[in-house]
């Protein structure tokens, strides 16, 4: 497929070359827009409301290949959309004979919604595909690494110790809650038919005895879920798509977060596998994955507001509000699918620095494990005491430079306690292992 001027952007790296930049592209909206002419004929064929050589006839026309896009974007200026010209072209295709049975009884946002259902079940496949790969690469990194022992970070501080392999079974957590929330709302995307004011009319003025038939048939003919009513106002798809859409950017930008904080240099404890280069620095191999999964998940809140924002659609077809939609919905499909595309390779590739994470248990001087020792102290010299020591060798491991565990061995009431065993922060991860253990039992 050749793309075409939208396919590609200079200024999103993010999504260019992505499955879904071509799911979303002017040539897959104008399939989809005659994928969901053709089915309409087809659909009112089944019913015995048009010709089977009427069908055939739409069907063979609804030719991508055989329309401009610039063309049909320059002519919707007229009526607000392209529907409107799309539907002139594509009945002069079909000719004489059976041009009439074209778009016959719809209005232009049955199809121009229909189509947008169609875009986004074809633009989600490969972004589950994406996830799933996601998935798989941090299950083995949280398999490999239930032991690994960092510090645990809370309001950038160092916390007390955890697991590398409980912050990627973490992660992992929220791209299967991505994953199961797009496949729902994929699987439910309904096609919209309803007319002119969503009542079917028209359908039962050329002929049909039962025009409530006629939407299954269609959704049918489209491979999407069955309306239970016209949808003109009532946009719950639009926002179902809105919400896993911007969850999901934001779940991977969870991921690239904290890629972005514990790569840092002065940090190191992990790395992009193949960074990108600097204009002007050599030294650097830029974390760019991440970096573009972020810029994404910046972006989807905004844009999914605009959606939810067109819920508040007045009378039986709004002005302006399912207008409103297309632009943003678009670019929210661009930005998760690049986003997904990025967070495979990006786990697939992530280099991991146990070495690193170890080294930086002891910047505290051992004070990380400062909860342990309130806990396990407390029954030998009493709560009071056990408080004022602890609190009286911390500020002594800073003046003097010394680890809180060389001081613990000055203590005459400690001199029988395995003061290793309970300054070693390795020792003290909780039951991150367990943790990490039963979230990879999940599928």
């Amino acid at each position: 497929m050749t793309s075409d001027a939208t396919d590609t952007s200079l200024l999103a790296p993010g999504w260019t070359g992505s499955p879904a930049a071509e799911a979303t592209g002017n040539r897959a909206y104008l399939r989809a827009l005659l994928d969901a002419e053709a089915a309409l004929t087809r659909a009112q064929a089944t019913l015995g409301l048009a010709p089977e050589a009427a069908a055939t006839a739409v069907t063979e026309a609804a030719d991508p290949d055989r329309f401009d896009p610039v063309s049909l974007a320059e002519r919707a200026r007229g009526g607000g959309n392209p529907v409107i010209p799309l539907v002139a072209d594509l009945t002069k295709a079909v000719g004489e004979e059976y041009g009439p049975y074209v778009h016959r009884g719809a209005t232009s946002q049955d199809i121009m919604d229909t189509a947008t259902m169609l875009v986004a079940v074809r633009a989600l496949a490969p972004v589950l595909a994406d996830l799933a790969r996601t998935e798989r690469a941090l299950a083995a990194l949280a398999a490999a690494h239930r032991e690994t022992a960092m510090p645990g970070r809370t309001l950038t501080q160092h916390a007390v110790p955890t697991t590398f392999g409980l912050k990627a079974a973490g992660w992992r957590s929220l791209v299967l809650d991505a994953r199961d929330r797009v496949a729902a709302v994929r699987a439910g995307l309904p096609a919209q038919l309803g007319g002119a004011a969503g009542t079917l009319a028209a359908f039962g003025a050329y002929g049909a005895g039962d025009p409530t038939a006629l939407p299954g048939a269609y959704a049918r003919e489209l491979g999407l879920a069955e309306p239970l009513l016209p949808w003109h106002t009532l946009r719950t798809p639009v926002a179902d798509l809105a919400g896993c859409l911007a969850f999901t950017a934001g779940a991977l930008g969870k991921i690239a977060a904290d890629v972005l904080a514990l790569g840092r240099t002065e940090t190191g404890e992990l790395a992009e596998g193949s960074g990108g280069g600097s204009s002007a620095m050599p030294h650097k191999a830029n974390p760019v994955r991440s970096t573009l999964i972020a810029a994404a998940a910046r972006r989807a809140p905004q844009l999914a507001a605009v959606l939810y924002g067109a819920l508040a659609a007045e009378d039986e077809r709004p002005a302006g509000a399912w207008h409103a939609e297309w632009e943003p919905l678009r670019d929210l499909l661009r930005l998760t699918g690049g986003a997904a595309r990025d967070a495979a390779d990006l786990t697939e590739g992530l280099s991991v620095r146990p070495e690193a994470m170890r080294a930086h248990l002891g910047l505290t001087h051992g004070l990380i494990v400062s909860e342990r020792l309130s806990a396990e102290l407390a029954p030998l010299l009493g709560r009071a005491r056990a408080k004022a020591l602890l609190t009286d060798l911390a500020r002594r491991t800073y003046t003097e430079g010394r680890s809180l565990g060389d001081l613990l061995a000055e203590v005459p009431e400690l001199t029988d306690v395995d003061l290793d065993a309970l300054t070693d922060p390795a020792r003290y991860t909780g039951s991150a292992a367990a943790l990490t253990d039963r979230a990879l039992e999940r599928r």
